[in-house]
């Protein structure tokens, strides 16, 4: 089976911060219905890349390509309209609002200049279906939700306006196991969906569990891409830290000779 043409493309991005290079020739891709893992050590670079994808940041060298398009992305609004949709590790959601007024904060459907509460409760429905999500109610407060259930939610809200590549960073973060499947289910559906999902993340055994391909960031260059079939834990860790005498490493050589 052919892989669709990429609908996100970055090309050759620098950054730039005063004196500190932060990115350098930096080469990243999403295909339709493809999750793409970004992994790195801290300060590797993997933020100030999605910061530049979400349109926080402007790069100072390369090209972005969305849809067959070179394109500049000049603001969070601006990475929405085209189709580029973040949910941060933070979640910006509003603990005292309904699952409803948080999907919908900032975006309200209105029908004479009144909210219109049937149509967007009909719409939190379908959202939240189409990622077989788990919550009771669209009408509980989020601060009654679990932290999977948290992360649902940011992840519906980001589909309101159609997008065609969804960012998640660290989106496990801090979730117990069983909330960790859920948000991987989450994942799932989102490829499923035909959407190019890039996921952020320090953790190796989701990256394992969800991704197609893997691109490693160490000091705010490419450091390897691979399939996951090609990605063995060593194989990763080496790439991560750029040492290949690290413990893993040295456990599998030992193993693979026994």
């Amino acid at each position: 089976m052919t892989t669709p043409p990429p609908v996100l493309t970055l090309s050759a991005i620098g950054k730039r911060f005063g004196a500190v290079q932060a990115l350098t020739d930096v080469h990243l891709n999403v295909s339709p219905g493809e999750v793409v893992a970004l992994v790195g050590d801290n300060g590797a670079g993997k933020s100030t890349l999605v910061k530049i994808m979400s349109g926080v940041y402007q790069p100072d060298e390369g090209e972005i390509i969305f849809d067959g398009t070179p394109v500049t992305i000049n603001g969070p609004r601006q990475a929405k309209e085209l189709g580029i949709a973040t949910v941060f590790q933070d979640l910006a959601l509003a603990d005292n609002l309904d699952v409803v007024a948080n999907l919908f904060l900032g975006q309200e459907e209105t029908v004479g200049g009144v909210l219109d509460e049937v149509e967007m409760e009909a719409r939190s429905w379908q959202l939240l279906r189409q990622l077989s999500a788990k919550i009771p109610s669209v009408r509980i407060p989020i601060a009654s939700l679990s932290g999977g259930q948290r992360q649902t939610v940011a992840i519906a809200r980001s589909l309101v306006g159609n997008p065609k590549v969804v960012m998640l960073d660290e989106p496990t973060a801090a979730l117990g196991v069983a909330q960790t499947a859920e948000v991987l289910n989450l994942v799932e559906r989102l490829r499923e969906n035909g959407l190019g999902v890039v996921i952020i993340t320090h953790n190796m055994a989701d990256v394992q569990a969800v991704a197609d391909r893997i691109i490693v960031l160490r000091l705010g260059k490419n450091a390897a891409e691979m399939t996951i079939e090609e990605a063995t834990t060593e194989h990763l860790v080496a790439a991560i830290t750029g040492a290949s005498d690290n413990v893993v490493a040295q456990r599998a050589a030992k193993e693979k000779h026994a």
